[in-house]
């Protein structure tokens, strides 16, 4: 998969990208990224990308010109590429957008900066606008890190296993159950005992009635979206009542 990330400070991408999964999908040729400098598709003198808004107001917005050219350049190279434009006003990343962003060859992710881009942006180059969360950033920069992590670690052969991925929390519309591992006794907290019973068919219905739990607890709202079987339903209803005991 081939990610194309358009940018007016190509350097805040250098670390993360070699690092950790990351790193080592790029080395094994299983994702591409490739930073792009906006600035260099400026006609202007002094590679200026912004100028004041008409109609007047605080900060800069970011010119058409140079996001057409950069945008038109890729496009000339595979007219198929997906473009992302990373914004406060787009709809939340979600793990489902994530799944379903995973299955395009190449996306194309520009970051915003300042007071946003020029609303011909919009209208002529993108195809999907994409918030990471109802806060503000200082540009979409963080936000194309965080866009590229969720979707390379859906690709086959990015994690160690991809079972991984599936396990996740939100994978299933539910939250991860409690994970454990060495030593089985810290400061006289112990690790359940079902999970060192061996007993793989237990271990696998507690892990599904601490991630009901722990979904019903903390995010209550994902139980709608979830697909329950039966079986989920009944450990829920004891759930349910376990909590309105304590």
């Amino acid at each position: 998969m081939r990610f194309d990330i358009l940018t007016l400070f190509p350097n805040m991408f250098a670390s993360p990208f070699q690092e950790s999964i990351l790193g080592k999908a790029i080395t094994k040729g299983l994702i591409q990224v490739r930073v792009i400098n906006i600035r260099e598709f400026s006609l202007e003198p002094h590679r200026v990308v912004d100028d004041a808004p008409y109609g007047g107001g605080a900060g800069m917005v970011m010119k058409v010109e140079p996001i057409a050219r950069a945008i038109e350049w890729i496009k000339s190279e595979d007219p198929s590429a997906w473009t992302i434009y990373l914004t406060p006003q787009g709809k939340t990343l979600n793990q489902e957008i994530a799944q379903h962003l995973s299955t395009r060859p190449h996306l194309v992710l520009l970051c915003g900066r300042y007071e946003g881009v020029d609303e011909r942006v919009r209208e002529l180059f993108i195809d999907e606008e994409i918030s990471i969360g109802d806060y503000i950033l200082t540009g979409g920069e963080f936000a194309a890190m965080v866009l590229v992590d969720v979707i390379s670690r859906l690709l086959p052969g990015v994690l160690g296993s991809d079972r991984s991925a599936l396990e996740d929390s939100f994978s299933q519309s539910l939250l991860e159950y409690p994970q454990y591992t060495r030593p089985a006794n810290f400061r006289g907290h112990f690790v359940p005992e079902i999970l060192l019973s061996g007993n793989h068919s237990a271990i696998s219905r507690w892990r599904r009635r601490e991630a009901l739990k722990r979904t019903y607890l903390r995010r209550p709202d994902l139980l709608g979206k979830a697909n329950l079987s039966q079986e989920d339903l009944i450990l829920l209803e004891e759930i349910q009542k376990e909590v309105g005991k304590e």
